[in-house]
């Protein structure tokens, strides 16, 4: 097997990785640079060139292809990027001008389903459920986001947002969302919408790990409040995608993922809402950490 190389195109970082083959966590290379995205479009595109220019440089060896993780999504109808906030990106060619400037096939996905296929292929999903089949990966941070894995490959849809669960509609109660909708999944559970409920309705401004620890005190009813908000709509939320995908694990990324009420309680609130009536699906710390972007862009060239 040869060694798969990969980039994870980051708003503040570009990360280069080289492993040793697809089936190995082993990393043979592995350096940062800096995106320095307020330079432009043609300089963000320079940079990758010197994370791999570098990699060849350490290792020796030069990439026959490579995958890239991306802040958005390449649009199958158009090959223009959208929905990427690196907003220089938007709206350009942005895999064909790459392909042009390495002059090596480039395959890309967004960082979502980058997380997905290495947590099915390398991480948690391999460890504890080895032969599932469709894989569903949530990143649940400073936004909501999800990947979705088909035979241990990324399923980027027709239009480029398969799993995009974070921009599904919730409950109105979110709010407008900066995509133009009203109520987005996003808006409810991704942890600065949780902290501004908890603002809300208390008049405190609290970081997410201040309102869970408070909850868990039981010294803060406005804690609880949040913190059944999250569980409620959580539970409700994913019930869609269980409902409709069937997956036969599903993987909680981000740093509201961190939170082990949603491994205990947010899985026993899905029940009310999926037509199983009991939730079988397997529900997956990530064991990656923050390799599993730039794994998970190696991974889309194996």
């Amino acid at each position: 097997m040869q060694p798969v190389w990969g980039i994870d195109l980051g708003g503040t970082k570009i990360e280069g990785v080289i492993l040793k083959d697809s089936e190995s966590v082993e990393v043979l290379h592995r350096l940062r640079e800096p995106t320095q995205r307020e330079k432009g479009y043609d300089h963000i595109i320079n940079q990758v060139q010197l994370v791999i220019n570098r990699l060849s440089a350490a290792s020796g060896m030069k990439p026959e292809r490579i995958g890239i993780g991306t802040p958005g999504t390449i649009s199958p109808r158009t090959g223009l990027m959208k929905n990427s906030n690196t907003t220089c990106l938007n709206d350009r060619p942005f895999r064909a001008d790459i392909e042009r400037q390495l002059g090596i096939p480039v395959k890309m996905a967004n960082d979502a389903n980058c997380f997905a296929v290495a947590e099915a292929n390398l991480g948690a999903v391999r460890d504890h459920v080895p032969d599932a089949q469709l894989v569903f990966g949530v990143i649940l941070g400073t936004g909501v986001g999800g990947g979705l894995v088909i035979n241990k490959k990324v399923w980027n849809g027709g239009q480029g947002i398969g799993g995009e669960w974070g921009h599904t509609f919730l409950d109105e109660s979110g709010g407008p969302c900066y995509c133009g909708d009203v109520g987005c999944t996003e808006m409810i559970i991704a942890g600065p919408a949780l902290e501004r409920y908890y603002e809300k309705i208390s008049g405190n401004r609290l970081s997410l790990k201040e309102i869970t620890a408070r909850h868990m005190a039981q010294n803060d009813p406005h804690a609880t409040e949040t913190m059944e908000r999250l569980l409620h709509f959580f539970a409700k939320g994913i019930s869609n995608v269980i409902n409709i995908l069937d997956p036969d694990a599903i993987v909680l990324g981000g740093g509201v993922g961190n939170i082990d009420l949603l491994y205990t309680e947010g899985v026993k609130r899905i029940e009310p809402f999926i037509f199983n009536k009991t939730v079988e699906t397997p529900f997956l710390k990530p064991k990656l950490g923050d390799s599993a972007g730039v794994f998970g862009a190696a991974l889309l060239v194996a």
